[in-house]
């Protein structure tokens, strides 16, 4: 499609615009009500078309009702008539700039991803920002490490087709949902605004979906008002919650997302899916004459000897340890001297309960012996069997290990907040903790307890102190994600060594699947020690990872598309 420029006096007819991961249908742009239903049946499988500002858009739908349906979205508009009061408010350690390389298509796509947003064509991405002027893709970069951690799109309708409302239109704002900086949406949607008053617009749209209230409350809190435009869609796959919402079958609704991915991907290969109970996380999988029970990742192929081996932690270290693989020094509690004498003679340590998940009864770093009796007797009301293990300082690698293959790795951190120089520790922690939950339907959450205090005091902070402007907090010691802590894939960069430990450490446990966890001074090296092995990951946390898709093989492997798994040896991308 030819864009045009502000200059023009014949308006562009029939304007559609690609945006990578579905299509724009622009209705005041077509003369003929008939071809506006042409352009939007022509949207290619797995994409999302949208149809905006049609004229009598329900008489168009009420024509059609077997193709298209009203969005249930708002649309919003913000007009320009005070432009100072528009400048990008200011947010520490934050940049916003515009996509200058592949590299930052790549990282928007991951966004979306990671956001539950339709993935985009990044090639088509990277033509639209290097050759289409009424295209404008904005990032918000961490000025740190440079990472891409937001984004934003928008169309220049003035540039695109002339239009007559001088008007503009913001798409697909999005913030990656481990950014512990607030501001960051507020920030992009801002800085678009401020490109199109600078570029003499009159006005801008978004559409918002009518029940995502944070949005809603960030814009009009920015001033924008809500007007009649509405959307159409086509009654496809992707938007099929949006006008037909389904009845589940009981229980289904329940799943938490660990247990739902398999859900799933199992109903989308026609295993039939019954819920055993939906809190539990309980399936029974039935294709052909082959039923099997899952809880989450954990199902009948895992066998109690498997499983036993994974709840003790001290089984599981001997086991391990017996196939050659390094563990850090460590005993069982004793609750007398002995463990002080431990202590000091490994420095540092870590306390946790020999049984136990989701990093409930843990401390980390502890070095002096009252905090190692204040751990013990927290670890204690966990299981009685406590133990008492050596510090080994690095990052925390998650590897999922499926029949014996490598399907996803992670390094985890634990939970930190960033000053604004305005906020205090507990209300940066609040915030965090909102946007995590967010982010995984309630399963990460950072408690506000005993344990975050200490953390807060001992980096020598209280939770009502304000953080300094850009200051970084780790406010848990420990990086599970059910207590806030972060995942950030890095399946395509570990040393293949690490990956072969993690295979050999299920072998010698005898289990099919488990997520085995490695403490490593660099991903890229192969040192490393073994922490433990969990014999019910979640699948979910991985994500795109295939790791649904490899469970699935693994119990009904004639459902199987074609090989896809990372394996030790060279990294390859298939």
């Amino acid at each position: 499609m030819t864009s045009q420029t502000a200059d023009q006096t014949e308006p562009t007819q029939g304007v559609v615009q690609d945006l990578g991961w579905g299509r724009l249908v622009f209705g005041q742009t077509f003369a003929d009500p008939q071809e506006f239903g042409n352009a939007l049946r022509g949207e290619a499988s797995g994409r999302r078309d949208i149809g905006m500002y049609l004229d009598a858009p329900h008489v168009f739908v009420a024509l059609h009702p077997h193709e298209f349906f009203i969005d249930p979205s708002f649309t919003y508009r913000l007009t320009f008539d005070r432009p100072g009061d528009y400048r990008p408010a200011d947010v520490t350690g934050v940049s916003v700039r515009n996509v200058t390389s592949l590299e930052d298509c790549a990282a928007i796509n991951h966004i979306y991803v990671q956001c539950r947003m339709v993935p985009a064509d990044v090639d088509l991405m990277w033509r639209n920002a290097e050759s289409e002027p009424h295209m404008v893709y904005l990032v918000a970069t961490d000025d740190e490490t440079g990472a891409v951690i937001g984004t934003v799109t928008g169309i220049d309708h003035r540039m695109l087709f002339d239009d007559e409302e001088n008007g503009s239109s913001l798409w697909c704002l999005a913030v990656d949902p481990t950014v512990s900086r607030p501001g960051v949406g507020g920030l992009l949607v801002r800085s678009l605004v401020e490109e199109f008053v600078r570029r003499g617009r009159s006005q801008m749209d978004l559409s918002v979906l009518h029940d995502n209230e944070g949005a809603i409350a960030l814009y009009e809190r920015m001033g924008f008002e809500r007007v009649p435009p509405l959307g159409i869609k086509r009654k496809n796959a992707i938007n099929e919650k949006l006008f037909a919402p389904v009845q589940e079958e009981e229980g289904l609704a329940e799943l938490n997302p660990y247990a739902r991915i398999i859900a799933d991907e199992a109903i989308m290969r026609g295993i039939a899916v019954e819920v055993l109970d939906g809190k539990g996380g309980y399936l029974r999988l039935t294709h052909g004459g082959t039923s099997i029970v899952t809880r989450e990742s954990l199902s009948e192929l895992t066998n109690a000897v498997a499983m036993s081996r994974c709840d003790d932690k001290r089984v599981a270290r001997k086991v391990v340890s017996d196939a050659g693989i390094r563990v850090p020094r460590g005993r069982t509690a004793t609750f007398d001297r002995e463990d002080y004498e431990f202590m000091r003679e490994v420095g540092s340590v870590v306390v946790k309960p020999a049984r136990g998940e989701q990093g409930a009864g843990i401390t980390v770093g502890v070095s002096k012996p009252d905090d190692l009796d204040r751990a013990i007797e927290w670890a204690a009301k966990h299981c009685p069997d406590v133990i008492v293990e050596e510090r080994c300082e690095g990052e925390d690698l998650r590897l999922v290990v499926i029949n014996g293959k490598v399907v996803a790795a992670a390094v985890r951190r634990p939970p930190e907040v960033v000053g604004s120089g305005t906020h205090t520790i507990r209300q940066l922690i609040e915030a965090q903790s909102r946007r995590r939950s967010a982010a995984t339907h309630g399963e990460s959450v950072i408690p506000v307890d005993a344990l975050t205090e200490d953390t807060v005091q001992e980096a020598g902070w209280k939770l009502d102190d304000i953080l300094p402007t850009n200051e970084r907090l780790v406010v848990r010691r420990t990086a599970n994600l059910h207590t806030g802590g972060t995942i950030v894939d890095v399946t395509d960069d570990i040393n293949p060594k690490l990956a072969k430990v993690a295979v050999d450490a299920a072998d010698a446990i005898g289990i099919p699947v488990t997520g085995i966890d490695l403490m490593v001074p660099d991903i890229g090296e192969d040192e490393y020690v073994f922490i433990e092995a969990n014999e019910r990951p979640g699948l979910a946390n991985h994500e795109p990872r295939p790791t649904a898709q490899a469970f699935v093989d693994l119990l009904f492997p004639r459902t199987a598309a074609t090989p896809w798994a990372w394996q030790p040896g060279p990294v390859e991308q298939t």
